[in-house]
C-alpha cells in the first residue's frame, strides 16, 4: 500500500483507461493531433502527439527542449542557442552537439511491448475521432 492506494505487484502493466484526441486541422501538416492518455483511471499524460511520418502515423511522447545555463548570468537557454537570450554573450555549442538531442521525452514507455500497446490505443482513438468528425461534417453540408 502507498498512501492508501494498492500498487500493482509483479510488473503488471498499466491499463490505458481513456484516450482523448484533439485533431489539428491547420498549421503543421505533419502534426495530426494531440492526445491525453489516462492510465488506470489514476495517472494522465498530456501532449502525446500523433504525427504523419514517412511510413504512416506514429505516436510521439511529450517532450521539452533541453536547456543549459549561461556562464555569466546563469539563466536557462536552449542548448542550440548561439547567444544568451538574457545577457547576450556568445555561447559555445556543446562539443558533441546533435540537433536531434535538442528535446527530451518527459515521459515514455520503457518496453517495446508497452510502446506498441500505447501506440495502438492512441491511433485507434485518433481514427475514431477523425471518422466521427468526417460524419459530422458530411451531415452539416
Amino acid at each position: 500500500m502507498f498512501g492508501g492506494i494498492s500498487l500493482k505487484q509483479g510488473g503488471a502493466a498499466l491499463e490505458i483507461t481513456e484516450v482523448k484526441v484533439y485533431p489539428k486541422s491547420r498549421g503543421n501538416r505533419k502534426l495530426k493531433a494531440y492526445a491525453t492518455v489516462t492510465f488506470d483511471n489514476a495517472f494522465v499524460v498530456r501532449n502525446v502527439k500523433v504525427i504523419e511520418g514517412g511510413k504512416g502515423l506514429f505516436v510521439a511522447m511529450p517532450s521539452r527542449k533541453v536547456q543549459r545555463p549561461c556562464p555569466r548570468c546563469r539563466k536557462s537557454n536552449s542548448i542550440a542557442s548561439r547567444f544568451c537570450n538574457f545577457c547576450g554573450i556568445p555561447l559555445e555549442l556543446p562539443r558533441n552537439f546533435n540537433p536531434q538531442q535538442e528535446t527530451r521525452d518527459i515521459a515514455h514507455p520503457i518496453t517495446q511491448e508497452f510502446r506498441s500497446y500505447l501506440e495502438q490505443k492512441v491511433l485507434e482513438a485518433y481514427e475514431q475521432e477523425v471518422k466521427k468528425r468526417t460524419q459530422t461534417d458530411s451531415q452539416t453540408v
